[in-house]
């Protein structure tokens, strides 16, 4: 098979969908790599990297995707790459369709083969790809909320951690999965009042058995949501339906319960967001203010540390590409309902019911015997 990787065109997006030891890889395995000019510059990754691995260098996107069989990126396509989108291409990358109505009905139009690092789902119900992401988001959004809290960012001036004689900063978290536990795992170390809510009880008595009682967990009640609002510091939305938009939890009203010049972080903006107020920022302008609390809602949060990103991705998403170039794209989706789980698109259908249901479009179950969705 024909591999290609290309340069991130989102906004302050560092991160790389193949390392060069992943071409490595692939070259060993009889494939022929394509990797665009200073595609892995931003993680740190030189082109002559990739040439020692066996790729070879292209100077542009488009001629990546036209020699391409299969194009591995990481951010779902922009308009600018929707051109490059053909018939029977394979595209594995997050993609996120619940969250754009647009995107979804372009790739439908290419006729391409969609396949969603976030929707790929193990036996035991997990999101492999995602998860690596979503510990880099939980822990960096612990960071980001502490800096936007400070005065000079627009914040209220609150030191999540406190010093001696004066109150800790109040941390909510919503969602006790992968984002939200390594969320706790930060606000923890900083010594803040931690409260997390959910509406799974394993799952909090699962953090409440890990943090060994430092941390308060709430069954997500209206009624107990409104109280850990009622005085926060920083909140943090990691609310995650697979293929979902996010809901909703957090109104508008619900803001005006937060100390003012808190800060709210939406880890769940790439599927449409958490909280009512969120729309997607970037790196460069990554907070706005409603209801005078700080929103900051960046898209692609592990891009900014894109070395740390781009490894701990590519460590989850690998295996599923070899398995792909290895046994083609028919058998591999077939022989593996890991796989087909993360099919998306299939050459103008829609075979994932989250983004169906989501669109109200119709779904293909071409796959469903082999994932039991």
């Amino acid at each position: 098979m024909k591999i290609g990787t290309v340069a991130e065109i989102k906004k302050q997006e560092y991160r790389v969908g193949l390392t060069p030891a992943g071409a490595r890889a692939f070259a060993a395995a009889g494939h022929t790599v394509y990797a665009q000019t200073n595609a892995g510059t931003g993680s740190g990754f030189p082109d002559a990297e990739y040439v020692a691995a066996g790729a070879v260098i292209l100077s542009g996107a488009e001629d990546v995707y036209a020699r391409s069989d299969m194009v591995i990126k990481v951010k779902e396509p922009l308009p600018e790459e929707i051109p490059y989108l053909r018939k029977d291409l394979v595209l594995y990358a997050y993609l996120h369709l619940a969250a754009d109505r647009g995107l979804t009905g372009a790739m439908l139009d290419s006729g391409v083969k969609a396949v969603a690092f976030e929707t790929i789902t193990d036996p035991n119900g997990g999101l492999p790809c995602l998860r690596p992401m979503s510990e880099i988001a939980g822990r960096l959004s612990v960071q980001e909320g502490a800096k936007y809290l400070e005065k000079p960012f627009g914040g209220s001036g609150i030191l999540l951690g406190g010093v001696p004689g004066v109150p800790r900063g109040r941390v909510v978290i919503l969602g006790g999965g992968v984002a939200g536990v390594n969320a706790c795992k930060v606000a923890a170390g900083l010594g803040t009042d931690i409260t997390v809510l959910d509406i799974n009880l394993p799952k909090l008595g699962a953090i409440d058995d890990q943090f060994r009682g430092r941390v308060t967990t709430l069954y997500n009640s209206e009624h107990n949501l409104e109280n850990a609002l009622s005085g926060a510091d920083l909140v943090i939305g990691s609310v995650l339906v697979a293929g979902l938009a996010a809901p909703k939890i957090v109104r508008r009203e619900h803001l005006r319960l937060m100390n003012p010049g808190a800060v709210v972080v939406d880890i769940a903006i790439d599927q449409g967001g958490c909280f009512e107020t969120s729309r997607p920022t970037s790196h460069s302008q990554p907070v706005f203010v409603e209801e005078g609390i700080l929103h900051y809602c960046v898209g692609n949060m592990p891009g900014a540390v894109p070395r740390t990103a781009t490894f701990g991705l590519c460590n989850a998403t690998f295996p599923w590409a070899l398995k792909l170039a290895n046994e083609g794209f028919e058998k591999a989706t077939q022989n593996s309902p890991e796989l087909a789980t993360a099919m998306n698109i299939d050459r103008g259908a829609v075979v994932h019911p989250a983004v169906a249901e989501t669109f109200e479009l119709p779904f293909d179950d071409r796959y469903r015997e082999m994932t039991d969705m």
